[in-house]
Formats: C-alpha cells, sequence, structure tokens
C-alpha cells in the first residue's frame, strides 16, 4: 500500500513511521523542515528559550541555596538562541535518520493535490515531480493569525514564530494576546529581562483554563512586575524608529515598547495544496472536516493536527497520526479525546486535563473540589519552589475525577498521572489510597485527592 503524507510535524512524521511499521510503502512531502512548527518554531525552541531563562533565574538566586556567585549575571541572547538552534538541529536530525532506517521516501518541496490519488511537489529549486498513492494524509498544520492592521514586519511587530529567531532580548515587550503563547513568552522574556506587558481583550489571562489556576498565575505575574491589562482592545500599532506604539480602544491610552508580540491565535494551512480541486471539505475557518476515524469525506484521505481545528497540540497531533495510519492500513481506530492533558510553560508550569471546575458548573455536575498547596511539600521546600497548588475536580456522586489542574514547579510532568487515573476510570480515592514516595512533588496529588474527602494530612481544613 503506497501512502502520501502531506507535511512532516508531529502528526505528520508519526503517522509516517506507524504506516511504515505496518508495511506501507510511505512518501513525505515537506515544504520546510521536518519536524513541523512543534520542533521548529514553537514546542522544542520555547521549551529551550524557557530553560536558559529558568537557569539564569535559579542562578540568581543562588544565595538562598547557599551558594555565593561572584560577578554579574546576564543573559547572552547569542549563545542562547545558538543553543535552540543546536537542539532543533540534532532533533530534525533524528527524525531524518529514522525516515531513513525506516525507507521512508522525503521529497523536500510544496505539494498540492491534483487529483484524489496525486500530489504535484514543487521543490525549492521550482522542479517538479508527481507522488502517485493509494491513501493520504493530509498533516499542513497552521501559522501565526495575522491581524490586518497590525501585520508583521519580523523586527518590531512579530509573530511566535520570529520571537524565537530574535537576534536580542529586548528591553521592552508588548504582547497582544494572554493565550497560553503569550503567557509563555511573557514569562520567557521577563525572566530574561525585558520589561513585559500583555494585552488581552478577555477579562483575564489564560482563559480556557481554569478559573482559580488562571487567577493564581495573574497573582504571579504580578508578584513579577509582568504588566496585565485584561479587557482591553488594541486599536492601533504604530511602528517608529526606536519601537512601537500601541493606542487602545478609545485612543484614551497609549503603550510604547521596543518589540510587539501579536499572539491573538493561529489560522490552518489549508489553502494551496489543492484540496478545494479534489472535493476535500472545509469548516468555515477553513479547517478540514474530519471524522473520528480522522478521515476527510473522500474515502483513503485523512487529516490530521493542527489543520483539522481540533485542540491544536502537537501531542494530540501525533495520536490523530496513529490513528490515521492504522486507518490508512485497513484499521478502524477512533481517537478519544476526553482525558487529553495540557500543558503551558509559564513560570510557575501550568497543567490540565478533564473540565474545568466552572465547566463541570455549567454542566449542572455536582462537584467536590480537592486542593494541596505547593509550599506545604518537603520536596517543593527543598528545591525552592512553592508557589501554585493541586486541584482535583471529582464527580460529587460517582467519585469519579472529572478534572485535574495543577500551577506549580514539573506540573507537565506531574498530570499525567492524573490522565491516566481519567482514562481508566478512578476515583479520587483511588490516588488518596496510592502510596506515593516521599519526598516528591507528587504527593500533592495525594494529599488533594485526600483533601476532596478533608482527609489532608498536611492541611488545616478550609
Amino acid at each position: 500500500m503506497r501512502l502520501a503524507v502531506l507535511g512532516a510535524g508531529p502528526g505528520g512524521y508519526v503517522a509516517a513511521i506507524r504506516a511504515a511499521q505496518s508495511g506501507a510503502e510511505v512518501t513525505v512531502i515537506e515544504d520546510n523542515e521536518v519536524g513541523g512548527t512543534c520542533l521548529t518554531r514553537g514546542c522544542i525552541p520555547t521549551k529551550a528559550l524557557v530553560a536558559s531563562s529558568v537557569m539564569l533565574t535559579k542562578i540568581r538566586r543562588a544565595e538562598e541555596y547557599g551558594i555565593e556567585i561572584r560577578g554579574e549575571v546576564i543573559p547572552n541572547a547569542a549563545k542562547i538562541f545558538e543553543r535552540k538552534n543546536t537542539i532543533v538541529t540534532t532533533l530534525a536530525t533524528g527524525i531524518r535518520n529514522l525516515f531513513k532506517a525506516r525507507k521512508i521516501d522525503l521529497r523536500e518541496g510544496r505539494g498540492r493535490f491534483v487529483t484524489p490519488h496525486e500530489i504535484l511537489v514543487t521543490a525549492r529549486d521550482g522542479s517538479q515531480n508527481t507522488v502517485e498513492f493509494d491513501r493520504a494524509i493530509i498533516a499542513t498544520g497552521s501559522r501565526p493569525l495575522q491581524i490586518d492592521s497590525f501585520p508583521f514586519d519580523g523586527k518590531r511587530i512579530i509573530s511566535s514564530d520570529d520571537a524565537v529567531n530574535l537576534n536580542a532580548i529586548p528591553k521592552s515587550l508588548a504582547i497582544i494576546g494572554a493565550g497560553y503563547i503569550g503567557c509563555e513568552y511573557a514569562s520567557i522574556f521577563k525572566d530574561l529581562g525585558s520589561e513585559v506587558t500583555v494585552l488581552e481583550k478577555l477579562p483575564g489571562a489564560l482563559s480556557s483554563e481554569d478559573t482559580e489556576i488562571s487567577k493564581i498565575l495573574e497573582r504571579e505575574f504580578k508578584k513579577k512586575k509582568i504588566k496585565l491589562h485584561a479587557g482591553v482592545v488594541v486599536e492601533k500599532v504604530v511602528v517608529v524608529d526606536d519601537g512601537v506604539f500601541i493606542t487602545l480602544q478609545g485612543g484614551k491610552e497609549k503603550l510604547f515598547a521596543e518589540t510587539t508580540l501579536v499572539s491573538v491565535g493561529r489560522e490552518f494551512n489549508s489553502t494551496g495544496i489543492g484540496i478545494e480541486e479534489i472535493g476535500i471539505t472545509k469548516g468555515v475557518c477553513g479547517e478540514i472536516m474530519v471524522n473520528d476515524r480522522m478521515e476527510t469525506n473522500l474515502s483513503g484521505i485523512y487529516a490530521i493536527g493542527d489543520v483539522t481545528g481540533v485542540m491544536m497540540l502537537a501531542h494530540v497531533a501525533s495520536q490523530q497520526g496513529r490513528v490515521a495510519a492504522k486507518n490508512a492500513m485497513g484499521g478502524d481506530e477512533h481517537i478519544d479525546y476526553r482525558f487529553v492533558p495540557t500543558a503551558i510553560y509559564t513560570s510557575p508550569e501550568i497543567a490540565s486535563v478533564g473540565l474545568r471546575e466552572q465547566q463541570a458548573n455549567e454542566k449542572g455536575i455536582a462537584v467536590k473540589i480537592g486542593r494541596f498547596p505547593f509550599r506545604v511539600l518537603g520536596k517543593a521546600q527543598a528545591i525552592g519552589e512553592i508557589e501554585g497548588v493541586i486541584k482535583i475536580v471529582s464527580d460529587s456522586v460517582s467519585d469519579r475525577i472529572l478534572g485535574v489542574h495543577i500551577i506549580g514547579p514539573h506540573a507537565s510532568d506531574l498530570i499525567h498521572e492524573a490522565a491516566l487515573a481519567m482514562r481508566n476510570g478512578l476515583t479520587a480515592r483511588d490516588i488518596a489510597e496510592t502510596i506515593h514516595a516521599h519526598p516528591t512533588l507528587s504527593e500533592g496529588l495525594k494529599e488533594a485527592a485526600e483533601d476532596v474527602y478533608g482527609e489532608a494530612i498536611h492541611t488545616p481544613r478550609h
């Protein structure tokens, strides 16, 4: 069976490898670098920048740990971004080696469907070749949404793509949008020394998260002197020689920043790839419509990842890729989005899975809440990271865990115990009665589960 995969991001390359493992003859078409946005402009480079900013913060706090630093500690932007580039190159090389090991044919160029069984590939030098296939998977991803009134120029008005390739740390940075991308960059650049202002039209930061968790992040932003202006609309952005003037709606207030990062959403890479001509259905925003088998309205052609508009997360794209590859090979797999964990690499980190408390309330579900603050944990005190809380939302009747929300150290690692428990229908009591090693941060999840019943040992009753 011949499979063509259009796009080599975290969905496309995983789908390609899974299909090759099952015996398919696989061709991957990619017009940039393997790994897609996640590897080259998103997840990985930003986490490399997070690592540098966190290291800088720790060094500056060294005296708290009994370590003396003699001399000034300053970030070197060139070396920080060079390290980021090295990590990206190393991982991209790893993907290419996996392709070679699985005998996957990588065609570098832009692909466009010309028939339901052919893709025309235009290479960077202008040459063209055709890939014939029996099944195809579209994995073309998304890109930063550009606002007509303040378009990206790559220098003063930048996108998240541009932000990972700066050659200097801005003295001042305005971020339009307090979603997860905007908040991550706010933490990164504040720790690296920028004066950061975040502008958000909704009432608060991270509106998609549990309200209590979002409020804690806002408190931490305030402690770090990150300025958050919520409930405001940006009316105009004017570039001048040394920066950008931002006018808020009504024209009563103007802000100045050396650089402005626009992070107000993403748009789908579904145009210019020939899907309209072959009759593939798109949604009102341009997303490719799929069923829970990841199949489009054309039999044998699947779509995965951001371009479908369903939970635009790298790990979701990878799982969709596994499902699509199995189905392309004759299987009958269905994807389940109920227990997808999310992670936001702010400082402190945020992670969640399942229903937020406000969502449960909107659904009319009676819930019990368990909370446990990190500052009470011996491990958190030992490592000097005490901010945050673990929160469990459980069904008051069945005791099944409906959602878990964490803000604090290593939240992105801790959330998976909760995701596994929820996927297997476990209760808060199941976690509470599971022995957790001491001293660990994971003990906080056990005590939060105990707190659902008012039984947490290390916290007084509310």
